[in-house]
């Protein structure tokens, strides 16, 4: 409860409480203490968000990557309403279960490619990775092939901030935030499969458990990869024996416009990470997908307890709000719809790029999109936050991407997006960045 002085409004006592009390991830220490948040959200609708003060911005990064749906959703509150008073909690360790974690792994392996079968469940993305890196090796633990252990994963990537997804992540300034990084873990050139069969023979593919990448790189500034890439990658990896996973924590449950974004590429991954649009965010959930081929060898050569576990694994309340979040992505289209206005938003950067030199280059995949900024006035001074704290000025949320001298706006506003608003959004970026560009 907060218990206001006389003489302050809620909005400075809750910024000073949040410098005082709220550690946030992510974020500049320094500037939150001095300044506080930028903005105390207090109701979600649709696209837009609403802070303390009462100002609408449209949420054009679904926040972070993940509220497919949008926001305020009665539906998904009532769905977890109705679960917790039933049964908001029972622990799914050893024999125990309960029915919609049950049925919402059903579901998945009705949605995911043909091979894919059964899921371990986790509380988000980063554990979903790091449970993958587990799995993976204690597959080839089971497999008679225990030396398999080094997971490769591309610069560019992201794959969380648990200390092995922290590892993966190939981001740099993620892995030099500690100084005691988890071994075994290999980087490779991000659009390049020659130099990964290079890296696989240099270190020996008895020593290399799985190969993991996201199909479109998200936090690491929207990369695409090359075509056919996937496909060759899936290859080299069938060829040495190496598991190729897939992250599809961003890209999964419509984002780039099919239901998982490594269907573009027409490859079937040996397991699948997911989190984010599982549940559009209104509850946390993340997992892993295995092949039936190691789920099989799970279960006919294991022996003792599968010691991995966490204690919301398989949360009845999260999975039944993954179903109904799923369910509506259905009904409404979502895929499709963020197949369509991929294309209408693309299409947007591409004219504002005619419109400003000061814009190199535009991208995009469905509904995740990046415009590039090149600084020929200043080189040391990126234009890329200058243009999302002037868009924010304007009532759009986007974010900046300034690591490996890249210099880039990144966009992903929720599926259930209109048409008129996708204009909206690209009218406030082009006048966002027209206003950086003269100054």
């Amino acid at each position: 409860m907060v218990i206001l002085n006389q003489n302050t409004s809620l909005q400075d006592e809750l910024i000073e409480f949040d410098k005082k009390y709220f550690l946030h991830p992510t974020s500049p220490i320094q500037q939150q203490q001095k300044q506080g948040p930028t903005f105390i959200f207090t109701k979600g609708e649709g696209i837009n968000l609403y802070d303390l003060s009462g100002k609408k911005v449209m949420d054009g990064m679904s926040s972070l990557w993940n509220v497919n749906i949008g926001h305020g959703r009665e539906e998904l509150g009532q769905v977890a309403k109705e679960q917790m008073a039933k049964l908001a909690f029972t622990s799914n360790f050893a024999t125990f279960s309960n029915e919609p974690a049950i049925r919402l792994a059903k579901k998945l392996a009705d949605i995911s490619s043909a091979n894919l079968q059964a899921t371990f469940f986790t509380s988000g993305g980063s554990e979903a990775n790091d449970t993958a890196y587990k799995l993976a090796r204690h597959y080839w633990i089971l497999k008679g092939q225990p030396n398999r252990k080094k997971i490769i994963s591309r610069t560019k990537s992201y794959h969380g901030v648990a200390i092995g997804s922290t590892s993966a992540t190939g981001l740099k300034p993620f892995r030099d935030f500690t100084n005691s990084l988890a071994p075994d873990f290999l980087h490779v050139n991000n659009n390049s499969s020659c130099f990964l069969r290079e890296l696989i023979e240099k270190e020996g593919p008895e020593t290399i458990a799985a190969f993991i990448a996201e199909p479109v790189q998200g936090a690491g500034g929207v990369h695409i990869p090359p075509e056919h890439y996937f496909k060759e990658v899936n290859k080299i990896c069938k060829q040495y024996g190496i598991l190729f996973i897939t992250d599809e924590v961003i890209t999964g449950f419509g984002r780039t416009g099919t239901y998982f974004g490594i269907e573009h590429d027409g490859v079937e991954p040996d397991m699948m990470c997911f989190a984010k649009g599982v549940t559009s965010g209104y509850a946390q959930l993340g997992g892993v997908m295995l092949s039936k081929e190691i789920h099989k060898v799970f279960t006919d050569m294991s022996t003792g307890t599968l010691l991995h576990g966490y204690t919301y694994s398989g949360h009845p309340m999260a999975c039944a709000v993954a179903l109904k979040n799923i369910e509506i992505i259905e009904t409404e289209n979502l895929i499709d719809q963020s197949k369509k206005l991929g294309i209408e938003l693309l299409k947007g950067l591409r004219t504002i790029q005619k419109n400003h030199q000061i814009v190199q280059q535009v991208r995009g995949r469905g509904l995740m999109a990046a415009i590039e900024f090149v600084n020929e006035k200043d080189s040391t001074n990126p234009l890329a936050p200058q243009v999302v704290a002037e868009a924010a000025k304007r009532g759009l949320i986007c974010r900046s991407v300034i690591f490996d001298d890249q210099d880039t706006v990144v966009l992903a506003p929720p599926l259930i997006i209109s048409k008129q608003e996708l204009h909206t959004l690209i009218d406030i970026l082009d006048h966002s960045i027209a206003t950086i560009e003269k100054q």
